[in-house]
């Protein structure tokens, strides 16, 4: 296996961002798992399925094409709900959890940011990271990106999806939202994203060095 960056924390964190500045920074591919909810909540969603039927969202998990993860329909506030309902289902996270531990596996490395990638698909990754911020920044930043893409919402609405998505993903049964007991703590909420990578990139090389993972 090759060196495994799991990136994890809460919608809005800086945790996609961060993951993909890591992966171009040492070079690694880089794997967003929200997306793979995404897909499948969208694909339900589109063919008139019913998010609460386990058995419907796990042929959609099942059925799910990798190719499906460039759509940009992916990126919307609906889709994030939508994604947040179906990966309550333990057989829908079983369907996707071999994806994501065949892409945790590749040489030389891989960057995987979801929600519990520390805890349950990667959990032997040398390096943790559990990218945090308060509510009310995440608020905002899913705020001012969701405007800018020209969604019609306010403040108050992102505010309450981020609360109710982080009871959903930190309360459900299976594989939910936490931070690893070895996995380093990053609040980026007073942070701008360089500060926040710089800060990433050291908790990176600091598992590097422990790891004897060291540049060629």
């Amino acid at each position: 296996m090759g060196f495994m960056i799991a990136v994890d924390g809460p919608a809005a964190s800086g945790k996609g961002t961060i993951a993909h500045r890591l992966g171009a920074f040492y070079g690694y591919p880089v794997l967003d798992s929200g997306l793979l909810y995404r897909g499948v909540g969208v694909r339900l969603s589109e063919s008139g399925g019913d998010l609460d039927d386990v058995v419907a969202a796990t042929a959609a998990a099942q059925a799910l094409e990798p190719a499906e993860l460039e759509r940009p329909s992916l990126r919307t506030r609906a889709a994030g709900e939508l994604a947040s309902r179906v990966a309550v289902h333990t057989p829908v996270r079983l369907a996707l959890r071999e994806f994501q531990q065949r892409f945790a596996a590749q040489e030389p490395g891989a960057v995987i940011d979801g929600r519990d990638i520390g805890t349950v698909i990667a959990p032997d990754a040398p390096a943790k990271l559990y990218i945090a911020a308060s509510a009310q920044v995440r608020a905002d930043r899913r705020w001012k990106q969701l405007t800018g893409q020209g969604e019609a919402v306010t403040y108050e609405e992102i505010l309450a999806d981020i609360l109710r998505r982080d009871e959903r993903d930190g309360g459900r049964a299976d594989s939910p939202m936490t931070q690893a007991p070895d996995a380093v703590l990053l609040d980026t909420s007073e942070m701008t994203i360089e500060q926040a990578f710089d800060a990433a990139r050291r908790i990176v090389e600091t598992a590097r060095a422990r790891s004897g993972n060291l540049p060629g």
